[in-house]
């Protein structure tokens, strides 16, 4: 089997230990701290799925969590309780601005996309301040989450936990589907040479508009989760910043890795946690842990358990 694979399976089968086995050690605050870090995997690799199979560096991706996060927390403030109706409502939202943006900046490449991208982005995040009914600048708290047909289990506790994972896995599978087909190989083949794919009669920019789609619903979906996971939401969410922090996952895990995307966000997770915890300035120490990161390890984290040749089987 390949490596990529047993490590995944092993990855997989640790999270789904994880609510049994933290509470061995009295914290219930790791839980949540796993949560956080599988919610950014998700959109990490949605992101990857544009950065590493199709060549399009994004700066405006974190905008479509935030437009998830949105959709999610206006439907439950209009008295949509029900999580599925609610997933519904964020793959449309999130597909049609997605289909909007997409359509006018796939008209570019290379750092002009990145631009465009960013604009999109930035579109986004002031129109999300704007909506003063539901918090504009502040945010919004919620009173009332989403439920599975009337049941409280996907609110908290071990039913939201496996929710999240069920996601991420799933997440995990579809990419790695995408990736081992037709369509994924067409993707790599315009992302190291459009022309030759243009010539050989493949409409480039309408695959690629189609992993933009997908990716942009996949980071909804991570948008619905997290309003599930903090019942809050906020602007914060739709910034360049946070599309920023989401690149340096994806290149920190290894481009082009579905593991790579989940062992990044941990790694941005946990240290985050850690040196935030005994000093304030803490950042001034993640700097210099990146460029290590970055110089030492090329390939990414993945690159430190999967050798090369097993990744290059997997994409």
């Amino acid at each position: 089997m390949d490596r990529s694979l047993v490590f995944a399976a092993i990855l997989f089968g640790l999270l789904l230990l994880m609510p049994f086995l933290l509470p061995l050690f009295g914290s219930e605050y790791l839980i949540g701290l796993i949560i956080k870090a599988m919610l950014l995997a998700i959109a990490a690799i949605s992101l990857d799925l544009l950065i590493g199979h199709g060549g399009m560096v994004s700066l405006g991706h974190a905008a479509f969590v935030g437009v998830g996060a949105y959709a999610t927390a206006i439907g439950l403030e209009n008295g949509i309780e029900n999580i599925l109706l609610l997933l519904v409502i964020t793959l449309a939202v999130t597909g049609f601005v997605a289909l909007v943006t997409g359509s006018l900046a796939l008209r570019t490449s290379g750092v002009y996309f990145l631009m465009i991208t960013l604009a999109f982005g930035q579109m986004t995040y002031f129109t999300l301040t704007s909506l003063a009914a539901y918090g504009g600048d502040d945010g919004l708290t919620l009173w009332s989450l989403a439920t599975l047909f009337g049941s409280d289990i996907v609110q908290s506790g071990s039913g939201l936990y496996f929710l999240v994972v069920g996601t991420l896995f799933a997440t995990w599978w579809g990419v790695f589907q995408i990736s081992r087909s037709r369509f994924g190989r067409v993707l790599r083949a315009a992302r190291d040479n459009p022309e030759r794919a243009e010539v050989m009669g493949y409409a480039v920019t309408r695959y690629r508009l189609i992993a933009y789609l997908i990716a942009a619903m996949i980071a909804g979906v991570s948008g619905l989760l997290l309003v599930q996971h903090a019942e809050f939401v906020s602007p914060a969410l739709a910034t360049w910043q946070r599309s920023g922090d989401l690149i340096v996952v994806v290149v920190l895990g290894g481009l082009g890795s579905r593991n790579g995307a989940i062992l990044g966000a941990f790694f941005i997770v946990i240290i985050e946690e850690v040196l935030g915890s005994f000093l304030h300035e803490w950042r001034l120490i993640y700097g210099p842990v990146l460029v290590l990161m970055v110089l030492f390890a090329k390939g990414g984290i993945a690159d430190l358990f999967v050798s090369k040749d097993a990744k290059g089987r997997a994409a």
